[in-house]
């Protein structure tokens, strides 16, 4: 993968220098407004590549005021080209055969899904192009309407980031440590709180972890799920995270608990990982460890405890009997009879 990035960066750098691109060869750039026009003008591959990693380089350049505008210049500029729309429809109208549908298919799409595609072509494109949704996220708090945008990445993300392209790693104690360090920073669920903490869960023999990578995204998990092999579906959380809980031979587990799931690339949120993930990693530790016959999930308790939480504190609209709010109002911790 290190030769084949080597080799792309290679042929961007060399794209750039048959257009003289080089990014400080000249005290005036071209706006990005007209490096994206470019791109899309159907230059040749390799001139392609380089104007691709140019309008990438200069969006990681630009701050958050140049970033919004940069998202209401794809909105507005970067849409169906309307010209080539009208004639499909006229086209369709006088001859609604599938030729005609095919042609309407196309002019309909937003001029911008292909942009992202050719910026797709630099090398790091993908990765780029993710923190560039991600950052789109904080620009749709401010410009709604921006949603629209949001609609084409995510349309692509969901072929780009399909299961056929995704590679399940297991992540243990050898993996390499820039790996790891993400695992550490990424945990959503039960806070990972060092290496030795970290260490707790990927070392046992009773202690699983396994993530989603894409080969698109060098050493970056996409998603990761932990596991703990039990004998029996624990009550507590602490008892599975517990520092003096009894280590048991993975051979000798009747039960995989799966209890902490975290989504590591918040550019891709609403791209479906989390229920192809569980069911592969069930199939491969059955196929493992044919003892087991549980499967079973903790990994919700926390974000719905924190729900409540809020709920108790602010319960809105929610229409609450006294009751209600009183069981809310107990103090964290206390426990509630199933009978009550």
């Amino acid at each position: 993968m290190a030769f084949l990035g080597d080799l792309l960066t290679s042929v961007a750098d060399r794209g750039r220098a048959l257009i003289n691109f080089e990014r400080f060869a000249s005290n005036r750039r071209r706006p990005l407004d007209k490096l994206c026009e470019d791109l899309l003008s159907g230059r040749g591959e390799a001139t392609g590549m380089a104007l691709a990693q140019a309008v990438l380089e200069d969006w990681q350049q630009l701050d958050e005021a140049g970033r919004l505008a940069f998202f209401r210049l794809l909105q507005e500029r970067f849409g169906p080209d309307r010209e080539r729309l009208d004639a499909a429809l006229q086209h369709y109208r006088d001859n609604p055969d599938a030729e005609a549908i095919g042609q309407l298919h196309l002019a309909s799409e937003p001029r911008r899904q292909e942009l992202f595609r050719r910026l797709n072509l630099a090398p790091g494109g993908t990765h780029v192009l993710v923190r560039m949704r991600e950052s789109l996220f904080e620009a749709m708090k401010q410009e709604p309407e921006l949603k629209a945008v949001d609609a084409d990445f995510r349309h692509l993300f969901g072929s780009w980031f399909n299961r056929g392209f995704l590679v399940l790693r297991r992540i243990d104690w050898t993996t390499p440590a820039n790996v790891l360090e993400k695992i550490i920073r990424y945990e959503a669920v039960h806070a990972i709180k060092d290496w030795d903490d970290l260490r707790r869960r990927l070392e046992p023999a009773d202690r699983r972890c396994f993530a989603f990578f894409h080969p698109q995204l060098i050493d970056e998990p996409l998603i990761f799920v932990e596991v703990a092999l039990t004998r029996e579906s624990p009550s507590r959380i602490v008892d599975v995270l517990s520092e003096d809980r009894e280590v048991l031979s993975a051979s000798s587990a009747t039960t995989a608990v799966f209890y902490s799931i975290s989504n590591c690339q918040e550019g891709l949120r609403g791209i479906s990982f989390g229920n192809f993930l569980i069911k592969q990693v069930a199939e491969d530790l059955k196929r493992e460890l044919p003892g087991l016959d549980t499967f079973v999930t903790l990994s919700p308790v926390p974000g719905f405890a924190r729900w409540l939480a809020g709920i108790a504190q602010e319960p809105g609209d929610l229409a609450l009997t006294n009751e209600e709010r009183s069981e809310l109002a107990r103090p964290a911790g206390e426990t509630i009879s199933l009978d009550d």
